[in-house]
């Protein structure tokens, strides 16, 4: 702790009981803890693994000149474990998250899908196998598969990644592929290409009938990550762009469908134009920046791009939707800040030359630094989400300064989480041991921390 860092539960008492008791005033939602943490100042001499070492050497008149090549010695005192704990803790995470969700429930899976579903349970284990190679994991990861595909006729019609079927045949096959079983590879092939071949998902906007979204938890692009998914695990010609391409088309021709003059694109969910990651420009773009583009649609998504840094509040933080007036509340992966960060990330993989993006996402990542300590800890309302955004410029930008807050993140997560979760003062109503809202996600974040030039977002970067 910090000189000036006061115990969580001592900041969270006085702001409840200042709210319960000012009655002059509406009763304010406090979504964040107060970010007292050391922040990053120096450069780093060392390379990115000597952060590690430089954490268990102790400052003494012989080793404090060795030190001081590695880490200035202000910042000595920093929370995060080294990569060796979080890939431990990790372990031990996805043990609970294992027995909670898989073991203690038996074979019948209610929630075969990733966001909150059993299958987020498959994800973890598959993190789990890429940090350790443990062939347990890997019979794990496997073995809930196969059940979630049992389960898959539950969601028939959504067709998305984390939503959807596509998410188990994609998963299902990447399993088969690793335990090297191509007959069960080509089984789940089979069914996921069936789902890229229904008409809804290449449907122009004018096309009667054509109700299917674009965005990522629900809509067309999260179909799209889930080819982009077998592609890289399996192979880049496994999923042809003679299936992706007539999406691709699809979901730019909606954008142009719905544009305004100053947004080339624009996509309503629910009556609704959203900015952020899962239901908006953000998570759409992301997407779309991984396929072959003409000119034309650069030009369009670079000039969306502007029109969301355009439309952002004076604090740096970005809007929920055009038509949201309630004012700069969120800084979540699924709205605000963080999404856009990561979309902004790898947009300048496309665009490197343009600094404005480049301008806005260290922007953005200072208000994810400020104010993404969140109440909960899963990846798309909570603090392990927002670990993300500091790995995602650390990968496309570079300095030590973004990992070294990556893993400050992490590490405040490590070591209050599950004092915060048995207070209540974590969580709330969410999924405790899911991907998306729970415990799998921090367990996911942990392997990303300690391995961070392969980290990416669980069903939004690749």
């Amino acid at each position: 702790m910090s000189k000036n860092e006061e115990p969580l539960e001592l900041i969270f008492n006085k702001k409840k009981k200042t709210d319960r008791h000012n009655s002059t005033t509406p009763s304010i939602e406090i979504r964040n803890f107060p970010n007292n943490m050391n922040d990053y100042k120096v450069a780093w001499r060392g390379s990115d693994e000597e952060i590690d070492k430089s954490q268990r050497v102790p400052l003494t008149e012989t080793t404090a000149p060795l030190v001081a090549l590695w880490i200035p010695p202000e910042f000595l005192e920093h929370s995060f474990p080294n990569s060796k704990t979080f890939i431990k803790s990790a372990m031990e995470l996805k043990n609970e998250v294992v027995q909670a969700t898989w073991i203690r429930n038996g074979p019948r899976v209610k929630d075969p899908t990733m966001y909150t579903g059993v299958l987020g349970t498959a994800f973890l284990c598959f993190k789990a196998y890429l940090a350790t190679g443990s062939p347990q994991d890997l019979a794990l990861f496997t073995e809930i598969v196969d059940s979630c595909c049992a389960a898959a006729p539950t969601h028939p019609d959504n067709v998305t990644f984390l939503r959807g079927q596509a998410g188990i045949y994609a998963m299902g096959a990447v399993a088969a592929k690793i335990g090297d079983d191509k007959t069960r590879r080509d089984f789940f092939l089979d069914h996921f290409k069936r789902i890229g071949g229904r008409r809804v998902l290449s449907m122009g906007p004018v096309d009667e009938g054509s109700s299917l979204p674009c965005e990522l938890l629900n809509g067309r692009v999260g179909f799209l990550y889930a080819a982009l998914f077998i592609n890289k695990y399996i192979s880049e010609e496994m999923v042809l762009w003679s299936m992706t391409g007539p999406v691709v088309d699809a979901v730019l021709a909606s954008g142009r469908a719905h544009a305004t003059p100053e947004c080339p694109l624009m996509y309503p969910w629910k009556s609704r134009r959203y900015f952020g990651a899962s239901h908006g420009l953000a998570g759409i773009i992301q997407i779309l920046l991984h396929f072959p583009l003409t000119e034309q649609d650069n030009k369009d998504i670079k000039g969306t791009l502007h029109y969301i840094v355009k439309k952002r509040y004076s604090r740096g933080n970005y809007r929920v939707s055009v038509e949201d007036e309630r004012g700069d509340r969120l800084v979540h992966w699924c709205q605000g800040a963080p999404g856009i960060t990561m979309t902004l990330c790898k947009a300048l993989e496309v665009f490197p030359v343009d600094n404005c993006l480049g301008e806005a996402a260290e922007a953005a990542a200072d208000v994810v630094w400020e104010r993404g300590l969140l109440r909960r800890l899963g990846i798309c309302h909570g603090v392990s989400g927002n670990t993300y955004v500091f790995l995602a410029m650390y990968r496309s930008i570079g300095g030590k300064k973004h990992l070294f807050r990556a893993r400050q993140f992490a590490g405040w997560l490590h070591k209050h989480a599950k004092r915060l979760l048995s207070t209540g003062e974590m969580h709330g109503g969410d999924h405790r041991h899911s991907l998306f809202e729970g415990l799998a996600g921090t367990a996911c974040s942990w392997f990303d921390c300690a391995n961070p030039a392969q980290s990416f977002f669980p069903g939004f970067e690749i």
